[in-house]
């Protein structure tokens, strides 16, 4: 260690140390201040990648105020054995969009601080699946993407026409920002998109006239999720309102036309409809092939028949992440993934029942009781029942399951007898356990039985034996 001296913490700060690491045995420690990486200012964990693959890495670190040099020697494919605060290092770059159907302006006061922090951050957007809308997208940011190969990202489209787009987001620059999107195709990123719809705003001619456009103008793209705008009763805007199930029906017929037509160009459907869709227009959903692989899993689209597929045995493993919306912004490493989902499934030590087995109950939301319910029927059995817990915490048509709240839970708990066995899917906790409204599981009226949210584990979890 040598050019020790004073300076203020600025870089990622370091949280863990792996014991026997390199990094551990070069004396690093939680709370270091990284100032420097090989003589450069990392701004994010991707550049921090890149900078700490090397044999001997040289950092800048500031701890209580002291600046000190530390080497750090490792093998090559050997961890460093670090773990830093963040994912963005500088200033994450919040949206200056201001759509009326974006949740987080549906909000209700006091909520967790990190739950009201807008991205538009094309970093996050790599790292996490988070939707950016390109509107603070720049040059700079092309080359870094095109250079470093930032594949895939995930792009806000709403609508091709200049003039609707631009009214949606609330911002002159979405009538340009995607001229960004087709030169991130042009150079080989692949990008999945979104449209998120909006009755009498972007359905109707003007979904049939986006499609044509990306069918035109961005027929590289990936895949593309539909989905249904979500209202809470906090909405501010008397303009948003759900689908009625008509509309619902008109969307996805204007969907499989163009799966069709992108059949016969490309040889690939493009476009799905979120499972939501087929729910509110009571219609049967599409068969496990149809979504080619399922790449918009995440964003609701054919989840419902993954979920099936796990329940009844039919693939081997999990298909996809399970992930709450909001839950990733509890994770250290994603400072501002407000549509970002929980990377991993929650860990909370061993899993939380009575001692007694009784009549078994499961929690989930209104939707996901329609996808459970006929699931469960199918096991033929008296002992289980399935609870569609009502949203009242959001309200509007909130109805997926990793937006429940432990004040809707705690209602319902208390109607169920006390020898129940009470199962929660873990979509709806973040990584350390709390609900989106704040409460901890342990705050619940009841003990309750945290499993993982997906088919395969809920069937386990049933058929497990006192």
């Amino acid at each position: 260690m040598a050019n020790v001296g004073t300076a203020s913490a600025v870089g990622p700060r370091v949280i863990a140390v792996a014991e026997g690491s390199p990094a551990d045995r070069a004396g690093l420690q939680p709370g270091d201040e990284i100032q420097r990486v090989n003589g450069r200012v990392p701004r994010d964990i991707i550049e921090w990648q890149w900078a700490i693959d090397e044999e001997l890495v040289e950092l800048s670190v500031t701890r209580q105020g002291v600046e000190f040099d530390v080497d750090i020697e490792r093998l090559m494919g050997e961890s460093i054995g670090i773990e830093v605060h963040s994912a963005v290092f500088d200033r994450v770059r919040t949206c200056d969009n201001h759509c009326d159907f974006c949740f987080i302006h549906q909000l209700p006061k006091g909520m967790r601080r990190s739950l009201y922090l807008k991205d538009d951050d094309y970093r996050l957007s790599f790292l996490y699946g988070n939707f950016t809308t390109l509107t603070r997208f720049t040059e700079a940011d092309l080359e870094r993407v095109i250079t470093e190969h930032l594949s895939p990202l995930h792009v806000s489209i709403h609508a091709t026409d200049a003039s609707t787009r631009s009214a949606m987001l609330k911002n002159r620059r979405g009538a340009m920002s995607l001229r960004w999107l087709s030169e991130l195709l042009h150079h080989g990123i692949e990008v999945r998109g979104q449209l998120v719809v909006c009755p009498e705003v972007n359905d109707g001619d003007v979904l049939d006239r986006t499609m044509a456009g990306i069918v035109d103008r961005f027929h590289q793209l990936a895949s593309v999720a539909v989905v249904p705008l979500g209202v809470s009763r906090f909405n501010p805007s008397t303009a948003m309102r759900p689908h009625s199930r008509d509309e619902a029906c008109q969307v996805i017929d204007t969907i499989e036309r163009w799966q069709h037509v992108c059949r016969d160009l490309f040889g690939r459907s493009m476009f799905f409809a979120a499972d939501e869709y087929y729910v509110m227009a009571e219609r049967d959903m599409p068969p496990l092939d149809a979504y080619e692989g399922c790449p918009m899993h995440e964003d609701g689209i054919g989840m419902a028949r993954t979920f099936e597929a796990e329940f009844n045995g039919v693939v081997d493993t999990a298909t996809g992440t399970r992930r709450g919306f909001f839950a990733a912004v509890d994770l250290p490493t994603n400072p501002a993934a407000y549509t970002g989902l929980r990377s991993q499934p929650v860990t909370l030590g061993p899993s939380r029942r009575n001692d007694r087995r009784g009549p078994i109950h499961i929690l989930t939301g209104e939707l996901g009781a329609r996808v459970i319910t006929p699931l469960v029927r199918s096991l033929d059995r008296s002992d289980i029942t399935i609870h569609a817990v009502e949203n009242l915490h959001f309200g509007g048509n909130t109805g997926v399951t990793g937006l429940m709240c432990a004040s809707d839970i705690a209602r319902v708990l208390t109607g169920i007898d006390a020898d129940a066995r009470i199962l929660l899917p873990d979509v709806c906790l973040s990584d350390d356990g709390r609900f989106l409204d704040g409460p901890h599981l342990d705050e619940l009226p009841r003990q309750v039985e945290v499993v993982a949210t997906d088919g395969a584990a809920l069937r386990a979890a049933l058929e497990e034996q006192p």
